[in-house]
């Protein structure tokens, strides 16, 4: 009978988050909205968070002349009074207090004023900003067995599967003493194993492995509005239902706590997670092949334009009549259908000038594999939707796979709306603090460094052509190197990686390249990344490096100055720009860094090309200096990072015209 009652409490949970739909305020509602956040949050302030930290730190020279037992058995009474719902402040401070402990005992480490500032503002929901290198996983394991204990299940959000199996191991013993159990979902896991994983009170995970078990849950259960409707429907195939994965593996979303949460809540908030399955049908392959070659034969200018903002593509009069003639030439009925023929050809012309092998995609073992443009890491098991795709692989001259037929979507942006406690860490938040607390109704909260930071902003540098800014930027670290410094030098993408590696070897300079060929190997060569003197280490990657990962500086790169960052293109998002900067200087490391810029940049070339053009012609050589130069990238950045927040917000409107018209779908 428990049994049964633990499976029948699953379905209920599961049943009632898919039946929770967060409201979408706009306009005056949603201003109204934000000042009820501002003032609902109020109370947790900077200064109470100060005060309540050093209250619990006070508690430290009591608890720590605590026997093993004795901890063991506070942490257990104190565990009960979570569990029944009855904690006040004092019993908060007391448990991080005792979980602090703990953590020292386990670990080795003891968390500072500012990590335990961190916690106690995660256990309040907040969004926290910790800048890179300030113990962010430490403080996140203060606050989960409290919330744990509160909410019963609490899913853990990390950037990837490393950092999920890395972090729910190390974290693992603290929490055993806490009394809570742990458990790290990765790709290769079966269904079995995940339900007994989900089980447990804390589970590590990525978004994309969490929301598509949830996704499946909910197509499992199909459009049943009670748990007993849908125990009655389990039953009837047979007893052992559940345990054989008819049942919902995920028992419902309770809490969330956020790892970078900036890259997850924002960046990739609107990206939609797909469960499709293949339609087995590959007749329409040699389809895309004509469009690619047809695409070929046109002439951009007199018979199309392409605008590489919004990645689409318009055909002229000209191009319209071209294309006729083209699909006359064809036996394939379907080149027939204007409207769907004009389509083809458009998606083709996409694939072929928006999308770009290094940048938006690889060819791995002779398919394309998608490459996340804010990690820069591959996304093996994704595809491009309505065809994109199958018209990229047609470019390449793959093979065509079948396109498949989409059973279930959910935004991540509308997936962890539906948790009724959400909060996180990132090392970046401030520059979206509006976004969040109006999307997420979270605010957002600064926490103070436990060192001053020291790391000097050296003057952006900008460059008429990107050639002349690579040669800038090898010969810059050649000097570096010289003088014994680290350097960890960011690009956007794999092509830019490879492109100045090249320029390194030409030069002689061993070097080390991350990026998502190489992404297996992350942990080590970060690692590595810190070493200074004779040997001093020169990391090429792109902006996936190092997330979860401290870079610490050897004695020899300390006495060199430590490390310098050099970063060769702007972001759209300038937070991105600052998180990747935010590697060099920690904990009151010394450190530098350094920004080079083109006008031939893509940023620049799709946000502000007539101000690039201005001051491209004006005499002088290769280097541009003065206010101008650096208005054109700040002007450009602004437009990329306004375009991103009209995307995002007509995502959660499309979230919300599904929520209201297609109930239980």
């Amino acid at each position: 009978m428990p049994h049964a009652l633990t499976r029948y409490n699953v379905l209920y949970q599961s049943v009632r988050s898919r039946r929770r739909r967060p409201t979408v305020h706009l306009g005056v509602d949603g201003a109204a909205n934000w000042i009820g956040v501002k003032a609902r949050s109020a109370r947790i302030s900077l200064g109470f968070l100060r005060r309540e930290a050093r209250a619990i730190c006070a508690m430290a020279p009591e608890i720590r002349g605590f026997s093993e037992a004795v901890l063991d058995n506070a942490v257990g009474d104190i565990r009960e009074v979570f569990v029944r719902q009855r904690q006040d402040d004092a019993t908060i401070r007391r448990a991080m207090a005792l979980v602090r402990e703990v953590a020292r005992r386990q670990t080795g480490e003891e968390a500072f004023e500012v990590q335990v500032m961190g916690a106690m503002a995660l256990y309040h929901g907040r969004i926290v900003q910790m800048l890179t290198g300030e113990g962010k996983t430490l403080t996140g394991s203060i606050a989960a067995p409290l919330i744990a204990w509160q909410r019963r299940h609490v899913h853990f959000f990390t950037v990837n599967d490393y950092l999920a199996r890395r972090d729910a191991h190390s974290r693992a013993e603290i929490y055993r003493r806490c009394r809570v159990t742990v458990g790290a979902i990765q790709q290769e896991q079966d269904p079995r194993e995940r339900f007994g994983l989900y089980a447990r009170h804390i589970v590590y995970g990525t978004p994309k492995q969490i929301t598509a078990d949830y996704l499946r849950d909910q197509l499992r259960l199909g459009r049943v509005q009670s748990a007993w409707a849908a125990r009655l429907g389990l039953s009837m195939l047979g007893e052992d239902a559940l345990e054989a994965g008819a049942g919902p593996m995920v028992p419902g979303l309770e809490a969330a706590i956020v790892d970078e949460a900036d890259a997850v809540l924002i960046d990739e908030g609107v990206v939609p997670l797909i469960i499709a399955r293949s339609t087995q049908q590959d007749e329409m392959g040699e389809v895309y092949r004509q469009a690619a070659r047809m695409a070929a034969r046109l002439d951009e200018g007199p018979d199309y334009k392409i605008d590489h903002v919004r990645r689409k593509a318009d055909l002229k009069r000209r191009g319209e009549h071209r294309a006729e003639q083209m699909w006359d030439e064809l036996d394939e009925p379907i080149w027939r259908a204007t409207r769907r023929a004009e389509e083809l050809i458009k998606q083709a012309l996409v694939a072929k000038h928006c999308y770009v092998r290094g940048q938006q995609y690889a060819i791995v073992e002779g398919r394309v594999v998608i490459v996340d443009e804010y990690t820069g890491r591959f996304l093996p098991d994704r595809s491009w939707e309505h065809g994109l795709h199958q018209a990229v692989e047609a470019k390449e001259g793959l093979d065509v796979t079948a396109d498949r037929e989409t059973l279930a979507r959910l935004s991540f942006q509308r997936f962890f709306r539906m948790y009724p406690f959400l909060c996180g860490m990132t090392g970046t938040a401030a520059d979206a603090t509006r976004e969040m607390e109006r999307v997420y109704d979270r605010a957002v909260m600064e926490i103070p460094t436990n060192r001053p930071v020291i790391r000097k902003q050296w003057a952006t540098r900008v460059f008429r052509s990107a050639e002349a800014k690579w040669e800038a930027v090898a010969a810059s670290i050649a000097d570096l190197h010289a003088k014994g410094r680290p350097v960890l030098v960011g690009t956007r993408s794999i092509a830019a990686s490879e492109h100045l590696s090249e320029l390194l070897k030409a030069r002689g300079l061993e070097h080390q390249v991350l990026n998502a060929n190489f992404d297996k190997d992350e942990a080590e060569l970060i690692a590595r990344a810190g070493a200074g003197g004779a040997d001093a280490a020169i990391t090429v990657a792109t902006n996936m490096a190092g997330r979860g990962t401290d870079i610490k500086l050897d004695q020899a790169a300390h006495a060199a100055g430590g490390l310098h960052v050099v970063l060769t293109e702007m972001h759209s998002a300038k937070r991105i720009d600052r998180q990747f900067i935010g590697r060099a200087g920690r904990q009151g490391d010394p450190g530098s860094a350094q920004t080079f810029v083109s006008l031939d940049d893509e940023i620049v070339r799709q946000h502000a090309p007539a101000l690039a053009a201005t001051v491209a012609a004006r005499p002088g050589g290769e280097e541009r200096s003065g206010a101008l130069a650096l208005r054109v990238f700040e002007i450009a950045q602004r437009r990329a990072q306004a375009r991103d927040r009209r995307n995002r917000a007509s995502v959660m409107r499309q979230d919300d015209w599904i929520d209201k018209y297609l109930p239980g779908g």
